[in-house]
């Protein structure tokens, strides 16, 4: 995660802020220790229930205001609340039955993950495979910590969790610190030119602070069709596969499809920006992709290694084989770091199934373009507040988690376009806060009911003229009768 919010935020932000990074993670690992050990024993000192009525009201919070939400936003949100008021209700409960339910959640979430990570790294083979599979087998003995009762029958369960979550949050900022104090300039741009990059442009409603100076922007929804945008372009194995793909949950959704001839089909991403570049790279010859070959294929070695080649655009890709299934767009990025990552980039066309294939170059091109995208975004970047807000956005550690999985396992079209979209909410942030969304939602209700008011006067008015119409009618009928009536002798 160290790594991804460097990208989000910015060297040229975080580097002026490295020893408050260093001091903040040093006091989150002591904290955590202290949690942690302190849940060894029978005797808990750690405030269980309120800690649990604060989680249920943000939970609660969180599910009220989700329906404001847009999309993947909305799903997220609900997630994020069921998950908050499950684990409440769970600790609440207290007893035997609650901890050991909660425990046995933890532990479960650890042994999938340390055992996908071994599984995964044993497969591909990449450059830091060994490290991999030590950090799953640390996650499988973690795993086995939570199963057993040992020594607290399962009642430390929160408070172990809990002092998990700042020591590994806490190393995580250390890493941060530790990297931004042997930086020395932005190594997305050179410090000559520095100065001469275009500022973006903000394009969307503002957010005033107290003086009334614009100081956070945020974004309604997705661009339009015809706002200015980087749009990431995906072909999912499913949608790009030649015929009748037999549906395989998970597997065709992030790894490969397989059609009724057997044949595997791994999809597609590229890059595209309004500025003329385009980024997909392809393999120069087919590669047999045969179930009996397709394993041996997965290793991110050099015998792997085959020639690849730059498509020109997506008009000719897409009239060569099929539109995109899905595409993400973006407005708040850099298109002079897109353009020198394109540069130096392109100048290797080598392609690797594994770890250097379309998605992966995707993936790190839509990082360079979106280096400082977060601190861009907040006019007035000047203390805390943005990395804060940063952090405590879900879909940064959902990003993290999808950063993870794809360096321990390979860049695949499905992990890039979760990223993609992922990336889109942090870059372009939606209001996320239950407090903005809760604004955001009585804004919504206040327009509705405006609307409904402006319906209504309308009927009425339509209602009124037709009344008028009705009774001009009836008098210039009687007026008629009136005067057709005979008349009587004089």
């Amino acid at each position: 995660m160290a790594r991804l919010v460097m990208i989000l935020l910015g060297v040229d932000y975080l580097r002026a802020r490295w020893r408050g990074l260093l001091w903040l993670g040093c006091a989150s690992v002591l904290l955590g220790l202290v949690v942690f050990v302190d849940a060894l024993d029978n005797a808990i000192y750690f405030p269980m229930t309120p800690f649990a009525v604060v989680l249920l009201l943000e939970g609660l919070a969180t599910l009220v205001v989700a329906r404001s939400g847009i999309g993947g936003q909305r799903t997220l949100r609900q997630v994020k609340g069921v998950s908050f008021c499950l684990a409440a209700l769970l600790i609440l409960a207290g007893h035997h039955h609650g901890h050991f339910v909660l425990s046995m959640i933890f532990g479960t979430l650890f042994l999938a993950d340390g055992l996908l990570q071994i599984v995964s790294a044993r497969v591909v083979r990449f450059r830091t495979w060994r490290l991999a599979v030590a950090v799953g087998v640390f996650e499988i003995l973690v795993a086995i910590f939570f199963y057993q009762p040992y020594p607290t029958h399962y009642v430390g369960t929160v408070p172990y969790c809990l002092g998990l979550g700042l020591i590994f949050g806490g190393w995580n900022l250390l890493l941060l610190a530790s990297r931004l104090r042997r930086l020395d300039h932005n190594p997305g741009m050179d410090p000559a030119d520095a100065s001469q990059a275009p500022a973006p442009a903000y394009t969307a409603h503002a957010l005033h602070a107290a003086g009334g100076a614009p100081e956070l922007t945020l974004w309604d929804g997705p661009p339009g069709p015809g706002e200015h945008a980087l749009t990431v372009h995906v072909w999912t194995p499913v949608g790009s596969a030649r015929g009748e793909a037999r549906r395989q949950p998970l597997v065709d959704r992030y790894i490969a499809a397989v059609d009724r001839d057997g044949v595997i089909s791994t999809g597609h991403a590229a890059l595209e920006s309004p500025e003329g570049i385009y980024i997909s790279l392809y393999p120069a010859e087919e590669i047999d992709r045969s179930p009996d070959e397709f394993t041996r294929i997965l290793r991110a070695t050099r015998e792997n290694d085959v020639a690849g080649k730059f498509q020109p655009d997506y008009e000719t890709e897409a009239r060569a084989w099929c539109p995109s299934t899905v595409q993400v767009r973006i407005r708040n990025y850099d298109p002079e770091r897109l353009r020198r990552f394109w540069e130096a980039y392109r100048q290797d066309t080598t392609y690797n199934l594994t770890y250097r294939n379309c998605s992966s170059t995707v993936s790190h091109a839509l990082e360079a373009a979106l280096e400082g995208a977060s601190a861009r975004v907040w006019r007035q970047a000047r203390g805390w507040r943005p990395l804060w807000r940063l952090l405590a956005t879900p879909e940064l550690w959902v990003a993290a988690q999808i950063r993870k999985r794809a360096k321990t396992m390979a860049w695949t079209p499905g992990l890039t376009l979760d990223y993609a979209r992922a990336l889109s909410m942090l870059a372009d942030p939606r209001p996320s806060g239950w407090a903005s969304m809760t604004r955001m939602a009585l804004g919504q209700m206040r327009r509705q009911r405006q609307d409904w008011r402006e319906a209504a006067h309308a009927a009425q008015g339509a209602d009124a003229g037709a009344g008028e119409g009705a009774a001009a009618g009836t008098v210039a009928g009687a007026a008629n009768a009136g005067s057709a009536r005979p008349r009587g002798n004089d």
